[in-house]
């Protein structure tokens, strides 16, 4: 039986840190290949070679840094080119011989038995998303049946079914907490929620809200979840080799710190979490491993707070109350296992989740979890996690103090969370996919 033609963008795959999105990707293009389907990978790298030598076109395309933004100079061609939506965009194929050495680029990138590229692409769609409510034809040489964009963008594929995940509306719910033209943001959901032959979400939490949002019937939204997919090499790791890697490392006692990992924005709640930590009076330290991607000065005070707090942050002098707090940028991911594995526990009091990956990571590892009962969690957690008011700092204080102090709790929530986490196996992933695939193309062995 020949497989069904499936492709994925590349819209966040050459991030080199990764994000939920890059991983949810990632994770997509497994799935596909375990479920028979020929995958290919549409990016919007910006090689300039153009040869007949499938070498030299394979050169170019890993030699441009596939998330580099595209030279000013080229800015007034990609206006015109967008400008001509009706006409389109043609895919070209990038030959894959096997002569470029890959291996350094494996955390980045994608299961694929092909890559495609449209030279700024990417950029290109943003610019559409200003200027029009469609989205820009992508023609391919070898069309796929079914196009699966792993996020809301202004493109579609031609001769193919295209389905978009929507992740979540943090834009529209929590317009304050985010950078995004609410406005653009809001047409091109609408147009895709119109126009699109499926959608994908990734919790019921969010399936409402784009029900809510853009009138969507049910039958036209699948929700999916997520999986986490831990190598069993890292899950069992002799806990006397964690604590070795958790001390030696980071200088910090193994069980005896408060872990948060994610991105360091408003809506992840990461100041009143800081805040609730000091006030808590623990003596174990706060670690943060994150970047902060919030770049620019509001007006809205707890947005300047959250600013403030992580400029402290920087300045961190040792004896002060902040002392207290550690911050790490970013961490290989087996580094990463071994200190989720080495925490008294992982605070995740996001304002708003459309899933909540380190919640689940977490809950995996048999670490215990505090996080909100707002948007996804609940139903990601159940009874597994403690659940409080995210804007209840004090709730937060005195769940801190209780994950400090009482042993019982931590083994209670140790012992729940790798069975909770269960529902969302990579098993149980691959089948909701397999239905949802179902409906457009044939599977082998469907």
């Amino acid at each position: 039986m020949q497989k069904p033609r499936v492709y994925i963008d590349g819209y966040n795959l050459s991030l080199q840190q990764g994000t939920g999105v890059a991983t949810y990707a990632r994770n997509l293009s497994v799935a596909l290949r375990e479920l028979g389907a020929e995958v290919g990978v549409l990016y919007g790298g910006q090689s300039r070679t153009v040869s007949r030598n499938p070498l030299l076109r394979e050169v170019a395309f890993f030699d441009a840094p596939l998330e580099r933004r595209p030279h000013l100079k080229d800015m007034p061609r990609n206006i015109l080119r967008t400008l001509a939506l009706p006409f389109g965009e043609i895919a070209t194929r990038v030959p894959v011989t096997g002569s470029v050495i890959r291996e350094p680029l494996q955390n980045r990138l994608p299961h694929f038995d092909h890559i495609w590229n449209v030279k700024g692409l990417y950029d290109k769609q943003r610019l559409a998303t200003k200027i029009a409510a469609g989205r820009i034809p992508i023609h391919f040489l070898q069309p796929p049946e079914l196009m699966h964009w792993t996020f809301p963008l202004a493109l579609r594929a031609m001769g193919a079914k295209n389905i978009y995940t929507l992740h979540d509306l943090v834009p529209l719910r929590l317009p304050y907490a985010t950078l995004d033209n609410k406005r653009n943001y809001f047409r091109l959901l609408n147009h895709i929620a119109k126009h699109a032959d499926h959608l994908v979400t990734i919790s019921e939490s969010s399936k409402k809200d784009i029900m809510s949002f853009f009138g969507v019937p049910e039958d036209r939204i699948t929700v999916t979840y997520q999986a986490v997919d831990i190598p069993a090499a890292l899950r069992s790791k002799p806990l006397h080799e964690v604590k070795n890697e958790v001390e030696g490392n980071f200088g910090i006692p193994f069980k005896g710190y408060f872990l948060y990992f994610g991105a360091l924005e408003p809506r992840k709640n990461v100041t009143r979490m800081i805040e609730a930590h000091l006030a808590s009076g623990v003596t174990d330290p706060l670690v943060l491993v994150g970047k902060k991607v919030w770049r620019r000065k509001r007006d809205l005070r707890f947005l300047a707070q959250h600013d403030r707090l992580l400029s402290m942050l920087d300045k961190n002098v040792s004896g002060g109350p902040l002392s207290r707090v550690v911050q790490l940028e970013y961490l290989t991911f087996p580094a990463l296992v071994s200190l989720i594995r080495g925490a008294k526990a992982v605070l995740f009091p996001s304002l708003y989740e459309g899933f909540g990956l380190p919640a689940l990571e977490a809950m995996t590892l048999g670490t215990p979890v505090l996080t909100s009962n707002t948007s996804s969690m609940p139903e990601l957690v159940g009874d597994a996690a403690l659940q409080i008011n995210p804007y209840d700092t004090q709730a937060m204080v005195e769940a801190i103090r209780a994950l400090a102090s009482d042993e019982v709790l931590r083994g209670r929530l140790a012992e729940a969370g790798p069975a909770r986490a269960e529902i969302f196996s990579v098993d149980r992933y691959h089948a909701r996919l397999a239905a949802l695939y179902g409906r457009f193309v044939t599977l082998p062995g469907g």
